[in-house]
């Protein structure tokens, strides 16, 4: 069902910078469309928890559904990771295209859940690269279903990088190289879970235990 608004007719709009704006359109075309500002409302929606997402570039609609559903569980930042196993692979031209394409995805998901605050997507980073530049704040993991350690028993960090592999996972060389940068493996449940499904169950037990909850 579409939803159809008249002229006269009350939005909430926001620019992404933290804040609602309540607008009365004045102006509702098929090309364009105007609107009054009648008042600002200091409304914020963030985690006191930052997580920056590190993603490896999965197939198909699975990127499209990490970016939209981590969004809506309150990540602050996504840099999407080409890695030895990752399936897609993409020119200069068509990875500017699909960051693009990830950026739109975000602010829609950002309308749906209420954010005013959008995540940064990054450009698409090779893992040595990323790791290269990866800073020293904040706490680092990587989700390794036969790491020792789980969420439960680490202290509460107020920053978080979460690198998730591909299918496949990581490459052994680059699993190492990870944990030389500083990342802690981390054990979640007993199962495998897919490169969609392991970032999102992550971000939501961060946020139950550290972030918004």
């Amino acid at each position: 069902m579409v939803l159809r608004l008249r002229r006269g007719e009350t939005v909430i709009l926001f620019n992404g910078e933290g804040g609602e704006f309540t607008a009365e359109l004045t102006r509702v075309s098929r090309d364009n469309t105007h609107a009054r500002v009648i008042s600002r409302q200091p409304v914020e929606r963030e985690s006191p928890l930052a997580i920056e997402l590190a993603q490896c570039v999965s197939s198909g609609d699975r990127m499209d559904i990490t970016l939209q559903k981590s969004t809506e569980l309150g990540v602050a930042r996504i840099v999407p990771i080409a890695s030895e196993r990752s399936v897609v692979r993409l020119s200069s031209d068509r990875a500017d295209r699909r960051v693009a394409h990830w950026r739109n995805v975000v602010v829609a998901a950002c309308e749906q859940c209420g954010r005013n605050r959008v995540p940064e997507i990054a450009a698409i980073t090779d893992l040595t690269t990323f790791l290269g530049r990866v800073g020293s704040e904040g706490t680092r993991l990587l989700l390794a279903p036969d790491a020792d350690l789980d969420l439960r028993h680490m202290e509460p960090p107020r920053a978080v990088t979460l690198l998730v592999g591909p299918e496949g996972g990581l490459a052994p060389e680059e699993r190492r190289g990870a944990e030389t940068s500083g990342f802690v493996l981390v054990r979640f449940g007993p199962r495998v879970l897919r490169t969609e499904t392991a970032p999102l169950a992550a971000i939501a037990a961060m946020q139950a235990l550290w972030g918004d909850c």
